[in-house]
């Protein structure tokens, strides 16, 4: 186990889990905080009730996450709740650590902030996620729904945190909440981004009376893997090869150029798809 935890990969892992988080507590304490703008979930509690105490909302995070984390558990693996742990107490602790920034640093306009907060949120949240990990509260509850019912991380995400924002706006400013909704919005929009990534993949099919000579081109030319399904004209009867491959966008290109110079008659469907598993593509994030 020690030496699992040691590895490169995983101090790899861990390191950028606390990068992360590190960029979380500065789009709090530096954009989010001296607005009075909600923050989402558990963040956004603590720093509830950091505005009603007057203590960093670390503290709060710390105590909040401790009773979540004993329930989700039982849920997820020992490994993601490692690694987890590892993300909860580095945003508490940065966020204790830069607190003071609330007061020193400050951009005067509200909805820059949001958005600033939005981003910094986003990336550091999509950085954590996307190295297995969590920073506890709501992600926990996002974790364990993705993982049953195959619901988008940053959906739940959003959603889950929105509830908790306009139940939050009833103790402040409903303008104030907007903002927050806007910075929320933001934040789940660039965390996804991360996540599955900027270069969305296509999933292409293929008819063509060449496959033979189409398929050895798009092996041979773009280096991705083809497979046959077997496929017949509903018209015609005629049993023909339907070519079956996944493309990055940038060599989407490529194939079209392919196609028009070895069958210039073929058909071919376009399907956007976001997370692709296997030999060629990147391991999922969860």
């Amino acid at each position: 186990m020690t030496k699992k935890i040691l590895s490169k990969e995983n101090l790899s892992r861990i390191f950028l889990i606390i990068v992360g988080s590190f960029i979380i507590a500065l789009g709090i304490n530096l954009f989010i905080i001296p607005h009075n703008l909600l923050a989402a979930g558990v963040s956004g509690l603590a720093i509830v009730f950091q505005y009603l105490l007057g203590l960093p909302s670390g503290w709060f995070l710390l105590l909040l996450n401790i009773p979540i984390f004993l329930i989700g558990l039982k849920k997820i693996d020992k490994d993601f709740a490692f690694v987890s742990i590892i993300g909860m107490a580095s945003l508490s602790f940065f966020l204790i650590l830069t607190e003071s920034l609330s007061t020193t640093i400050r951009v005067n306009d509200t909805l820059a902030s949001a958005i600033y907060g939005g981003l910094f949120n986003g990336i550091g949240s999509g950085l954590i996620f996307r190295n297995r990990a969590s920073t506890g509260g709501t992600d926990i509850v996002a974790i364990i729904l993705k993982k049953r019912f195959e619901i988008s991380v940053s959906s739940v995400f959003f959603m889950l945190n929105a509830v908790i924002v306009l139940l939050n706006a009833t103790f402040d400013s409903y303008v104030l909440a907007i903002y927050t909704l806007i910075s929320i919005f933001i934040a789940t929009t660039v965390m996804n981004k991360i996540m599955v990534g900027f270069d969305k993949k296509k999933l292409l099919l293929i008819v063509t009376k060449k496959e033979e000579e189409v398929s050895k081109a798009l092996m041979k030319k773009i280096k991705r893997g083809v497979t046959f399904i077997d496929g017949a004209g509903a018209y015609t009867r005629k049993k023909r090869k339907i070519i079956y491959c996944v493309v990055s966008t940038r060599q989407l290109a490529q194939v079209k150029k392919i196609l028009d110079d070895v069958d210039k008659k073929s058909f071919m469907s376009i399907i956007d798809t976001a997370e692709i598993l296997g030999e060629g593509f990147k391991r999922p994030v969860f």
